[in-house]
C-alpha cells in the first residue's frame, strides 16, 4: 500500500477579494501562512515523513510547502517545482472580481467559467497586466492565453505520469502542494471522476489530503486529515465563493 499526500496551498491575497487568480503570483495572506502552519503541525502529530515533495510555479504553493516543511521533524531532501501544477490559466478574467462578473453576467455563467470542464474563459490579451508570456520562469513553456479544466487534466496526468508514478514505485514519501483546480484534475484521474461530479467538487485550504493506493496504483481510499466541523466549515467557504450575497 502507496500513500500519497495532495495539499491545496494556504489563502491567498486574491482567494481573500474573491478574485480570478489563475496563472498571476500572489501571495499568501498572513491567515493563508497560518494554515500552512497548521497543516505542517497536523502531519507531524499524525508522523507523516517525505522524501520528496512537489510545488508549482506559483509562490502561493511554494510558501505553503515551505511552511509546512518547517514544522515537519524530518523535511524531504528533494524538492521540485513543475509549472504543470499551477492553477487553471483563467484567461482574460485574471486580476477580475468573481462578484463583479456575477453581477455583470450572472452567477450561473462565473460557475461555468471557474468549473466547467470544457468551457474555455475569455483568452488574455497582451495588454492585461497579468499576461505571464514575458515572465522570465515560463521562457521554456508556450504560456497558454487560456485554459479549460479539461486542459489542466491533460498536463497534470502527464505530470502524474511522468514524474510521480515512478518514485512512487521507487517506494518515495511524496507530498504535493498545489493548487485548486489542478488537484481536482489529479482527482478526476486517479478516481476516474464523472464530469457532472468534477464540476461540484470543493477542495479545501490547507489541509492535507491523504491517498492510498494499491500495488497497481489504484486508489483505495481517501481522506482529509481534520475534524469533520472544521472540514465542513473551509468546504462551505469554498462553495460560497463567487456568489452575490442577497
Amino acid at each position: 500500500m502507496y500513500k500519497i499526500v495532495f495539499l491545496r496551498h494556504g489563502e491567498s491575497v486574491w482567494n481573500k477579494k474573491d478574485l480570478f487568480t489563475g496563472w498571476t503570483d500572489v501571495s499568501l495572506t498572513k491567515l493563508g501562512e497560518s494554515e500552512a502552519i497548521e497543516a505542517g503541525r497536523y502531519l507531524r502529530r499524525r508522523g507523516f515523513v517525505f522524501d520528496i515533495a512537489w510545488h508549482s510555479f506559483l509562490k502561493r504553493t511554494t510558501k505553503t510547502l515551505h511552511l509546512v516543511l518547517d514544522e515537519l521533524k524530518s523535511p524531504p531532501s528533494t524538492i521540485y517545482a513543475d509549472w504543470r501544477l499551477n492553477e487553471r490559466h483563467y484567461g482574460n478574467l485574471q486580476g477580475s472580481s468573481k462578484i463583479a462578473m456575477a453581477h455583470k453576467f450572472g452567477m450561473d455563467q462565473v460557475f461555468h467559467w471557474r468549473r466547467g470542464y470544457d468551457v474555455h474563459p475569455p483568452q488574455i490579451t497582451a495588454a492585461n497586466r497579468y499576461n505571464q508570456r514575458n515572465d522570465k520562469k515560463y521562457k521554456d513553456i508556450m504560456v497558454p492565453r487560456e485554459e479549460s479544466l479539461k486542459d489542466v487534466v491533460t498536463r497534470v496526468v502527464e505530470f502524474w505520469k511522468e514524474e510521480v508514478v515512478p518514485r512512487i514505485k521507487n517506494g518515495d514519501r511524496i507530498l504535493i502542494v498545489a493548487s485548486g483546480n489542478s488537484l481536482r484534475a489529479l482527482i478526476k484521474y486517479l478516481d476516474k471522476v464523472p464530469v457532472r461530479e468534477i464540476i461540484k467538487l470543493n477542495i479545501p485550504l490547507a489541509i492535507p489530503l491523504v491517498y492510498e493506493l494499491d500495488k497497481n496504483l489504484k486508489p483505495q481510499r481517501h481522506y482529509y486529515l481534520a475534524s469533520k466541523k472544521k472540514l465542513d466549515a473551509e468546504i462551505s467557504r469554498i462553495k460560497h465563493v463567487g456568489k452575490i450575497k442577497n
